[in-house]
């Protein structure tokens, strides 16, 4: 799995904590929305713990080997929790068999069970093997629309929530009782009728969709869950996690929440969507955990993942590389020093090194880098630690002694 760096860590209040920019009076780093902790197997979702990465796997959930190997695909990539399909009671029970054999041969990772459809003797069973159980309100217990309905009365509102209630409540206790975890998982494009006649398809509805579930579940003593309020677009996305965290707050609830644009696509666009929808609630302060969801292998989705927390500075999972566009100032070719600088030190995660074409913009561009490599004047490279010019070398030993500056510092570490 991937290795952090320290600043991958935080305090109980946030996983940054904000600092004042001295001279505009603003802060600089994000304060994140204080949520109560939850475990799935060894990670902690909220709690001011560091934004958890998820994926989920594409394999038959019966195909046992098939799985194990996915899921430690993902994990050794740095995907901290795997979600896994369970659409039969024989995929649930499939993951016993799943759940030890990655135990044996790999280690304990934690999973996520998806359920859906009426699913409570599967959700009962899978609740054995996993960690945390997924669940769609608009889909766990299926309401059959009618043509001629002109309202939803108040004695049907409560007749359904009673049926909610009795299916839920066996897989609420049984989550409790063996203290995993619960994900309610609000989909936009599939509210239940009930929800869809009643507010429309919109990001109401979808709030409340998840409160009628929460408030089942607090009425059982039951807390350690998740939400997610997912849709394929971003506006939408945006406006059901902003009403259901004011919904949440209004009523001093804390759940962490799950953050996604669901059925991105895929592609540069796809990895678009998600950073827009993704990184824009991140950068307020909203979110504990993600998953991006492309039309592609889901090992793909994780270095989308790290990139956004990284460049949000939430979390430190590679180098942050500080680079100039070029211009017709620049003295080297930046692009390629760029790669060779990159290709020499991009396994020492945690530091920050610049690479800057010129010294009009150099120091003053890179100043809150580690290293900084800056063409001083035609064939001649200023090598810098943070703000000091250490020393300038000729160009073609640039990266070597880049290195060396590196190395005569303590911050070396060979390659793996």
């Amino acid at each position: 799995m991937q290795t952090l760096s320290p600043e991958a860590s935080s305090d109980s209040k946030s996983s940054v904590a904000a600092a004042p920019d001295a001279a505009a009076g603003v802060e600089t780093t994000i304060r994140r929305r204080k949520t109560r902790a939850v475990n799935v197997g060894d990670i902690i979702i909220g709690g001011g713990a560091p934004v958890v990465v998820q994926s989920m796997i594409n394999e038959d959930t019966l195909d046992i080997d098939g799985s194990v190997a996915a899921i430690r695909r993902l994990h050794e990539i740095g995907c901290e929790i795997v979600r896994v399909t369970v659409p039969s009671l024989g995929h649930a029970k499939a993951l016993a068999e799943i759940k030890t054999k990655l135990k044996a041969t790999y280690q304990d990772v934690p999973l996520v069970a998806d359920v859906h459809h009426n699913g409570m003797k599967i959700a009962l069973e899978v609740a054995k093997h996993v960690d945390k159980v997924r669940i769609n309100p608009g889909l766990y217990v299926f309401e059959k629309p009618q043509d001629n309905r002109t309202e939803y009365t108040e004695s049907e509102f409560v007749e359904i929530r009673d049926r909610i209630r009795k299916t839920l409540e066996p897989l609420v206790i049984s989550l409790r009782d063996q203290g995993k975890a619960m994900r309610i998982g609000v989909n936009h494009g599939s509210l239940s009728e009930r929800m869809l006649f009643t507010y429309g398809d919109t990001p109401e509805g979808m709030v409340e969709s998840a409160m009628e579930f929460l408030r089942i579940c607090e009425s059982l003593d039951f807390r350690n869950l998740v939400i997610s309020m997912k849709a394929s677009r971003v506006p939408v996305m945006l406006a059901a996690y902003r009403l259901m965290v004011a919904r949440m707050d209004a009523e001093n609830m804390d759940y962490p929440l799950h953050l996604g644009v669901t059925e991105a696509g895929d592609g540069e666009y796809g990895r678009i969507k998600s950073t827009l929808g993704i990184g824009t609630l991140l950068a307020d302060g909203i979110g504990d955990t993600i998953r991006v969801s492309l039309t592609e292998a889901p090992e793909k989705e994780i270095p989308v993942c790290y990139s956004i927390l990284q460049g949000l500075g939430l979390r430190k999972t590679m180098v942050e590389y500080v680079a100039c566009p070029s211009c017709g100032r620049t003295l080297f070719n930046l692009e390629d020093v760029l790669h060779q600088v990159r290709d020499a030190t991009n396994h020492l995660v945690g530091l920050d090194i610049a690479v800057m074409g010129c010294i009009v913009n150099g120091p003053g561009e890179m100043a809150d880098a580690d290293y900084g490599y800056v063409g001083k004047t035609p064939g001649t490279i200023s090598l810098y630690r943070g703000r000091e010019e250490i020393k300038r070398v000729p160009e073609v030993d640039g990266v070597a002694e880049l290195i060396n500056l590196i190395k005569d510092d303590g911050r070396w570490v060979d390659p793996e």
